[in-house]
């Protein structure tokens, strides 16, 4: 399980199916993901949900936006989310 950032904040990789989570915020060092990300409508105050995984869990499938968006895990633990 990913590391928790705080004890309010978790990463989008924790999320569990059916769960509603928000965008706290992107943390990352590679600038090109995060623009990629935030040009996608991943930045704070965002919702999103799990829809599915892979049968090994990697990669996984979100909601947001009233579009789909599939993540490999190492992607996701660099966003932060609360639970809501």
């Amino acid at each position: 399980m990913a590391q928790q950032m705080n004890s309010d904040t978790l990463t989008l990789a924790d999320l569990r199916p059916e769960q509603q989570g928000e965008i706290v915020k992107i943390e990352t060092e590679d600038g090109v993901f995060k623009r990629r990300m935030q040009s996608l409508g991943v930045v704070a105050g965002t919702s999103v949900t799990l829809d599915r995984s892979a049968p090994l869990g990697d990669p996984r499938i979100y909601s947001l936006m009233g579009y789909s968006l599939g993540l490999r895990n190492a992607e996701a633990q660099q966003i932060h989310i609360r639970i809501k």
